[in-house]
């Protein structure tokens, strides 16, 4: 074993006989595999391609697969063992129907042409991971380039799952999977198609935000509740809306209330979810609280997508997992007809339960997505005139278990009250319940959803550019600090840097899949930057 995909692996270089995240050694290894069989498809995929072959199923396979591989998704060695399988049978598949098409099937790669029985999965496993490419700077880029994909296919897939489709994107994922194979690509090759992944990035980020806002309108200002009721309750979790809305119209008239946890919070912003009475609103914080959360909430809870934590045996009995979610032990929600699922059994499991212990009471503000904020645009640009407010603060991105991160909590109460939060993703949990007030009416902590509508604040800077008549979005009076954890902050953070934007400062730690040679690049030409201390780094940005 040997994954270094996440910001907490394993003294900061790579986790070598269990993740921190909890994934054991052979799943990991397994991942691996399971990689290494897509990017042999995507070699015939993109083959196909040339002569007019292009699957849709396919393409969905390899984007759902690779999700499944993104960390705190999936840690069931079983369903590995299941989609490697599937996944050989996919390629044989493909390669016969390119060469019916007269494509070119002679491939000469071990990817694209092993065939071994479950039984030397393990073994194969062992030979196909990370380190097997010796070149530490092709490495690096070739991971960089993997986990940009490996966001790319989350927010992908959310968008699928909403009708919503860019075969683009599909063909794009599947040729820069196979490029991480190809050993006559240098450095320069792969910075190129690094940058191009960020180009991608923005796309599926831009798609997703069309599906999310098409099917459940704009995200609008709302108060959400933080408090309970005293009803049975199912807890849901992760980042996927139509997951959100099935089990909202399942839940009607039962009795049953349902409340969002961690990134499922911004549903609360969207106006088709706020119809429903049995919609609470908001129970606990990131996901990395969820050992102790889960166990007062004392009803069943839905993972839908990463971040899942290995569940304490008091609580096992009531995670639900679905999508690309699983773990050993726990019960598995599949896929319907027409993408249905069927949520009955947890209905019924909830109404068997306590109501939710009350952790806290209140209200957070958010739904400020690019929709709103523009329509507050006159207000916004007088208060950066006038002084009113000196400086925006992109503050996105993830929450996570290490103690340095409460850095951005005291970063955040740090910060001049003539500055603005523009944030989204579980980062916010780590200032979006402090009273930082408002200027003019305007809230200091502005949070535009989950980690895609990172997106948000790009729309956000770049209508901000306009307005301001500025040649480049770096003239903004806007500063980066945001804190990653796993591969949809990759995909984030490349999709920034295609746009242009410099000088952001990752915490809290920089990537460890980072060699000196690549950080050095990004440095030079993004002015990529880490985090010292609040005292050092607000004199930093501020001057």
């Amino acid at each position: 074993m040997f994954c270094y995909q996440c910001q907490e692996t394993a003294k900061g270089t790579g986790c070598t006989l269990r993740g921190v995240c909890g994934k054991t050694g052979d799943v990991s290894n397994l991942q691996d595999l399971l990689i290494y069989t897509l990017k042999g498809i995507s070699m015939y995929t993109t083959e196909g391609r040339k002569v007019g072959v292009e699957n849709k199923e396919v393409n969905r396979f390899i984007m759902e697969n690779l999700f499944a591989t993104i960390t705190n998704a999936n840690f069931d060695r079983n369903d590995f063992i299941k989609r490697i399988t599937k996944a050989l049978e996919v390629r044989e598949e493909v390669k016969a129907e390119v060469a019916k098409a007269g494509g070119n099937t002679n491939i000469n790669h071990d990817a694209a042409n092993f065939n071994i029985s479950e039984e030397e999965y393990d073994k194969k496993a062992e030979t196909v991971g990370i380190l097997t490419t010796e070149n530490e700077d092709i490495r690096s880029l070739r991971e960089l380039i993997t986990y940009g994909l490996k966001g790319m296919a989350a927010y992908g897939k959310h968008a699928i799952n909403l009708g919503y489709e860019n075969n683009e994107i599909h063909a794009f994922l599947q040729r820069a999977l196979a490029a991480t194979l190809d050993d006559s690509l240098s450095v320069d090759d792969l910075i190129n198609l690094t940058m191009e992944t960020g180009k991608y990035g923005v796309d599926v980020m831009a798609l997703l935000d069309k599906a999310n806002t098409s099917t459940y309108g704009h995200p609008e200002i709302t108060k959400v509740n933080i408090g309970v009721r005293n009803n049975p309750a199912i807890l849901i979790s992760g980042h996927d809306l139509k997951d959100m809305e099935e089990l909202l119209k399942q839940t009607e008239g039962t009795g049953v209330d349902v409340y969002t946890h961690s990134e499922m919070l911004p549903a609360n912003y969207y106006p088709a979810f706020k119809k429903y009475d049995h919609f609470v609103g908001n129970y606990g914080n990131a996901w990395w609280k969820q050992n102790e959360e889960f166990e007062k909430f004392n009803g069943p809870i839905l993972m839908t997508t990463n971040c899942l934590v290995p569940p304490k045996d008091s609580y096992k009995d009531r995670v639900y997992t679905t999508g690309p979610v699983g773990f050993e032990g726990v019960k598995h929600i599949p896929d319907g007809e027409n993408g249905k699922k069927d949520f009955s059994e947890i209905i019924e499991h909830a109404k068997k339960c306590a109501p939710p212990t009350e952790i806290e009471r209140g209200e957070i503000i958010g739904g400020f997505a690019h929709n709103t904020v523009l329509s507050l645009a006159d207000k916004v640009v007088d208060a950066v005139k006038s002084g009113a407010i000196k400086r925006f603060f992109v503050m996105a991105g993830c929450d996570g278990r290490m103690k340095s991160r409460n850095y951005y909590t005291d970063f955040a109460k740090a910060l001049p009250k003539d500055t603005v939060i523009l944030t989204a993703g579980c980062a916010k949990y780590k200032y979006n319940k402090l009273d930082l007030g408002d200027i003019g009416g305007i809230p200091r902590v502005l949070d535009a959803g989950q980690c895609n509508d990172s997106y948000s604040l790009a729309v956000i800077a770049l209508k901000l550019k306009e307005v301001f008549e500025l040649n480049d979005i770096n003239e903004l009076p806007i500063s980066y600090n945001i804190a990653w954890y796993e591969q949809k902050a990759v995909i984030v953070l490349l999709a920034l840097l295609y746009l242009g934007v410099k000088n952001i400062h990752l915490g809290p730690t920089l990537p460890a899949f980072l060699s000196p040679n690549v950080a050095k690049v990004l440095v030079e030409n993004f002015g990529i930057g880490g985090i010292t201390n609040v005292e050092d780094d607000l004199k930093m940005f501020m001057a």
